[in-house]
């Protein structure tokens, strides 16, 4: 239940953590709930839901190894150094005397940023490490207390982000402490023995309590890690410190089971398509390690960085990009540049991101993303047509075309069968994207997305491509997707598709199938007929194999849906995995 009574936010969180860690010896008997409406809901999210564009910062004490032990480099990513390497607790507290970061410049930190049209920051204020980053009166494992450095990174970085206008967010590891006895994830040093429960009580919730009161106003709190030691009971006493701080806040959904979280929360990776009807953020690396590894210069180009970003705008979901400062407290070079980049494009083509929707076309467009806003289709375009004709599948009228980079030169349209064709300039006017304006009239109305045979008259039904209805049956993966979490007998997947040439057609089926699920069936429907196949199981989820399921005939040339449905006799386990259809002619047309 939110909490508006006017008294000082500090005390009131105080003294109701207080009661709550005393109730934490008893087993709680009911869960809070968050009770908001739509609006509620709606006017808590907005701000989030408007920046899609956030950065994450990676600091601790894992950044004076910075990938090496005993001068050997390790191997996993540089914040997991004390876990991969198995180093003992009292040992890699030593790091801390050496750790004097004093490089590091709030100000700089967050103009960097804002220049990179990030508008908030998500900083880790205690990771897996169990080290607080910030000036914690729990115990003196903190930079302010163990470390030369005897600043507070994170009260500066706040007063940084409330003098630039961007959001302040703060991550916790609550269930993973290698540190800390009874904090989770540490099987290798006696001294970590320890009773979860008052891990919870004396550490998370009056760590969680601090960060909430003394750094304010937290827009966002970033949870990392479900389950583990963080059970139900424990899972509620989080959440209702957090609610009795700060009630408006924003969090992901790592908390312990995710049910009081706001969004989904993908990891080094952008769904193919979304998660359709909810609020999501990929987090990703720009190089390959979160936390700063020496030897780690994999970084990613501005042009893979920059059409993420519109990627995921265009599926409706927000980038939480990652930098990783070193033990000075320097955010490497090459990180600052790409960032920089990224922000110019942003200052001239920032309207097809910022505060949009995803786009309304249920397949990506082959030449690049779309995102929306009332009565405007913003399309960037990475893939320049070589003739200068872009093919948007959009009915509506348009009242005017240009680019956001030239928007007083009008471009020339066309209304075809197929859409709204646009005639551009002959060179693109920014090789990573170039971001098309439609001015519609009305909501956008999409022109019929159907698969069309190739030349030689197959149809290749693709995961990617596949329209899903349900609640579980998802695409995953990429590169190649497969449809999977196929648990629910009543979710199918269908492809409208475009047929010239009809005839009777080979079906290919590229799947994999565990053998505990054996014995699944699937059915496919186009027109009047219909194909039951049932697959043999491969070794397992992963390994695919491609196999005949028989034939259909479609008769005459239009367009058609076809239908997959799946049926299974072990309940809770998955239908099958299916990379594609693919549906040959069986002889020439």
């Amino acid at each position: 239940m939110k909490i508006h009574v006017l008294v000082p936010l500090l005390t009131l969180c105080t003294v109701l953590s207080a009661d709550l860690i005393r109730a934490a010896d008893q087993p709680a008997t009911d869960s809070p709930a968050k009770t908001e409406t739509k609006a509620e809901r709606d006017a808590r999210m907005a701000w989030w839901r408007e920046a899609k564009f956030g950065m994450f910062i990676h600091w601790g004490l894992y950044s004076v190894p910075a990938g090496y032990y005993h001068g050997k480099p390790d191997g996993g990513a540089g914040e997991w150094i004390m876990h991969n390497e198995r180093i003992p607790i009292a040992e890699y507290a030593a790091f801390a005397p050496e750790f004097d970061p004093t490089k590091f410049d709030a100000d700089e930190w967050v103009k960097t940023a804002k220049a990179a049209g990030m508008k908030y920051i998500v900083i880790t204020a205690k990771h897996h490490e169990g080290f607080a980053m910030f000036h914690t009166k729990v115990d003196g494992y903190n930079i302010y207390d163990a470390t030369p450095f005897k600043r507070d990174p994170i009260a500066e970085l706040a007063k940084a982000c409330k003098k630039e206008g961007v959001k302040f967010g703060l991550y916790y590891s609550q269930n993973l402490d290698w540190h800390h006895p009874g904090g989770g994830g540490n099987d290798w040093d006696p001294a970590h023995q320890g009773d979860p429960d008052l891990f919870v009580k004396k550490v998370v919730v009056p760590q969680v309590r601090e960060i909430l009161s003394n750094y304010g106003p937290i827009s966002v709190i970033w949870w990392d890690i479900n389950g583990g030691v963080i059970n139900k009971d424990r899972e509620d006493l989080i959440y209702k410190t957090v609610e009795a701080c700060n009630p408006d806040i924003i969090m992901d959904n790592r908390l312990g089971d995710g049910k009081y979280g706001d969004y989904e929360s993908p990891e080094q990776h952008i769904p193919p398509q979304g998660y359709p009807g909810k609020d999501w953020e990929t987090c990703m690396t720009i190089n390959g390690t979160w936390g700063f590894k020496k030897d780690d210069t994999n970084f990613k180009s501005t042009e893979t960085l920059l059409r993420n970003l519109i990627d995921i705008a265009s599926k409706g979901g927000n980038y939480l990009l990652n930098v990783g400062p070193d033990d000075t407290g320097t955010i490497p070079t090459p990180e600052v540049e790409r960032l920089k980049a990224m922000g110019d494009w942003l200052k001239v083509n920032g309207k097809a991101i910022y505060g949009t929707k995803g786009s309304p076309f249920r397949r990506q467009l082959a030449w690049g993303r779309a995102t929306q806003s009332p009565g405007k289709l913003y399309l960037s375009v990475f893939d320049w047509p070589q003739d200068g004709k872009l093919l948007v599948p959009v009915s509506n009228p348009v009242t005017k075309a240009y680019l956001l980079a030239q928007p007083d030169t009008a471009l020339t349209t066309t209304t075809t069968t197929d859409g709204v064709e646009v005639q551009l300039p002959a060179a693109a006017p920014d090789p990573i994207a170039s971001v098309v304006v439609l001015k519609i009239k009305g909501e956008p109305v999409p022109v019929n997305q159907s698969l069309a045979q190739a030349a030689d008259g197959s149809l290749t039904l693709s995961a990617m491509d596949a329209l899903i209805e349900g609640s579980n049956l998802q695409i995953e993966g990429e590169n190649p997707s497969n449809l999977g979490y196929w648990v629910q007998t009543t979710d199918f997947a269908h492809w409208p598709v475009r047929v010239k040439t009809p005839g009777t057609f080979k079906v290919t089926m590229n799947y994999a199938l565990d053998p505990g699920s054996a014995g699944s069936t699937l059915t496919m429907t186009v027109a009047d007929q219909s194909l039951t196949v049932t697959p043999q199981p491969t070794s397992g989820w992963k390994d695919y194999k491609q196999a005949d399921a028989g034939t259909v005939t479609i008769a005459k040339p239009g367009d058609y849906d076809i239908k997959l449905t799946g049926t299974t006799t072990h309940p809770k386990q998955g239908v099958v995995n299916l990379r594609d259809l693919i549906l040959t002619p069986a002889a020439a047309p």
